[in-house]
């Protein structure tokens, strides 16, 4: 016999299904992702309404079957990241984070570490920290979960963890500066993106806090990372697409995006200085 049982989850879809009723994926801390049939979701005053809506995150009370659909009857502690809902930077930011995620892990498989983490990140964004960061560092972790693993703490010739790096593909690594020559077709990255690649390859968002990145060392950090998914993911979710897409819209209209740290000049960097100094 079934039984009903209570468990953390992350909304991280919900489609239409017939007129009245949704079909919702919700990623579980103990089960994995799983989909969920919801009946009467469009009734006003469905009590689920407030814990199904995008970007929440609550304790639910529902069978979770392993085939087929699961079902739901209640549940407490509903947190609303509320930004992502009203922030159209945000919005894009948090979608490609679920479906980062979804895509990272087969239905039903457990990953409590890859719950954990989408949790914090979406609680850094919620609370201010720079979103670009936080996808930067969301996208490093979630790369072992494709299978990838990209050697970025030593060069991979001798060892060295003295920087700059350039990385190799044909290594898939790092490679200091006494070993350019090993690969003529490295990648050339900035040594700034990869610093903080090797950073954000081994940290979560709570534990960098508040650091601050120079925009043009992002926009290299941002294709260093890319060039990385191209290489060991071959995946191009639309929700990616959309952020490069507003990069673009910002660039050509001359109407820069203020991150939640640019938006505070007198924010201390992770060195203490201020933004002019940072790397």
């Amino acid at each position: 016999m079934e039984t009903y049982q209570e468990f953390d989850g992350i909304v991280l879809s919900i489609r239409k299904h017939r007129e009245k009723d949704a079909l919702v994926k919700i990623f579980t801390r103990d089960h994995g992702k799983r989909m969920f049939f919801v009946k009467n979701i469009k009734n006003p005053n469905h009590s689920l309404k407030a814990a199904l809506l995008p970007f929440t995150k609550a304790t639910y009370l529902g069978r979770v079957k392993d085939d087929g659909l699961s079902f739901l009857q209640d549940s407490r502690e509903i947190t609303h990241f509320s930004k992502m809902q009203t922030d159209i930077h945000l919005n894009a930011y948090a979608t490609y984070l679920n479906n980062l995620a979804d895509a990272a892990i087969n239905d039903a498989i457990k990953a409590a570490d890859l719950y954990d983490l989408l949790e914090e990140s979406l609680v850094a964004m919620q609370n201010g920290m720079d979103a670009e960061i936080v996808v930067n560092i969301f996208e490093m972790r979630v790369l072992k979960y494709f299978g990838a693993a990209p050697q970025l703490q030593e060069c991979v010739i001798c060892h060295s963890k003295q920087e700059p790096f350039d990385f190799s593909v044909k290594y898939s690594g790092a490679l200091c500066q006494n070993h350019y020559g090993e690969d003529p077709r490295r990648s050339h990255a900035s040594p700034a993106a990869v610093h903080f690649a090797r950073i954000f390859q081994l940290v979560t968002p709570k534990q960098v806090g508040n650091i601050q990145i120079k925009a043009e060392t992002k926009q290299a950090l941002r294709a260093f990372i890319d060039e990385l998914y191209e290489e060991y993911v071959g995946i191009r979710l639309k929700s990616k697409s959309f952020i490069d897409q507003m990069y673009a819209w910002e660039t050509k209209v001359e109407i820069p995006f203020r991150s939640a740290a640019e938006s505070q000049p007198n924010k201390p960097s992770e060195s203490g200085k201020p933004d002019s100094t940072s790397s």
